[in-house]
């Protein structure tokens, strides 16, 4: 006789065998059919130039933390309505309870302000373009050869 644990086991097992079989099928199932142009570096909508061991341009990733940041800091904003307008609440705390959550809100919407323009007055929301540098990098593979691929894949 299985204890409640050992369900736990077994469904634990089937789901991994489950997902097992799922991948190994749709490796046979799926086409592959990799060319050059698939298998070029690709970042960020950017067309690669130059060596791609070279560092890319932070501003990405610095907007895109910012949107995650505050697209959660708002999902908190939801429960708290909800619990705001609890009347039970606010009956048995002769409504201070009304006050306490607004002020607590204030304080946090004020704080993700405050990051708000933190970030706004560092730049870190300018979307400038910059124009593309070819790093100096040394490399045994000519110049020569960047410039072919380059020349190749660039837009008309």
């Amino acid at each position: 006789m299985l204890t409640d644990f050992g369900y736990i086991l077994l469904f634990i097992i089937a789901a991994l065998a489950l997902i097992g079989v799922v991948l190994t099928v749709a490796k046979f199932l799926r086409p592959d059919r990799p060319n050059e142009e698939k298998l070029t570096t690709y970042e960020s909508g950017e067309d690669p130039l130059g060596n791609a061991n070279v560092q890319f341009n932070v501003r990405f990733y610095v907007v895109a933390l910012i949107f995650v940041l505050f697209e959660v800091e708002l999902l908190f904003l939801f429960p708290w309505a909800v619990v705001f307008g609890n009347e039970d609440l606010i009956e048995q705390t002769n409504g201070q309870w009304g006050w306490f959550a607004m002020a607590e809100m204030t304080v946090f919407v004020a704080i993700l302000v405050l990051g708000l323009a933190y970030a706004w007055v560092k730049g870190y929301l300018d979307w400038v373009r910059p124009q593309p540098q070819i790093p100096e990098v040394k490399s045994p593979v000519p110049i020569d050869l960047y410039k072919q691929v380059n020349e190749k894949y660039k837009k008309i």
